[in-house]
């Protein structure tokens, strides 16, 4: 275990004498690990692919923030239609209501129109009436 810990966190050039001459098994995997620091095109590879899928795992995070982004806002997009539809709903119940009382205010000036031409008729008969009355008191007082 000692080993170990020492083999991934030291790198101080005795210790790591000391340690592959106590554990021979890690002297391939420090060449390697040699090998790979000398090869820079390789590190830089290495790297490179890990900012890669570095890379994907960004963007599929923001792919995933923005769908969650687009799912809310459809959410309230669906919420705001039905306020919408019942808001529709009530004033088409309103309009149809006031369309009903034009209807009677229109019925009501007709009856208002006719009875005011039924009054004159019978102002103007009245005023025949009483001319005539005069007329027959002029007679009779002669």
């Amino acid at each position: 275990m000692d080993a170990w810990l020492t083999f991934l966190s030291v790198d101080e050039p005795e210790t790591i004498v000391n340690l592959i001459t106590a554990f021979p098994q890690f002297k391939p995997m420090y060449d390697e690990v040699y090998q790979l620091c000398r090869n820079t095109e390789k590190v830089m590879g290495m790297f490179s692919k890990e900012l890669q899928d570095l890379d994907r795992n960004a963007v599929q995070y923001m792919i995933d923030e923005m769908q969650d982004t687009i799912d809310a806002q459809k959410d309230r997009i669906n919420t705001q239609q039905d306020t919408i539809d019942t808001q529709q709903g009530t004033i088409n119940t309103q309009q149809s209501t006031i369309d009903a009382q034009q209807n009677e205010i229109a019925q009501q000036k007709n009856d208002l129109l006719q009875k005011d031409k039924q009054l004159q008729e019978q102002q103007l008969k009245l005023s025949e009436l009483e001319q005539e009355l005069l007329e027959l008191q002029k007679k009779i007082s002669e």
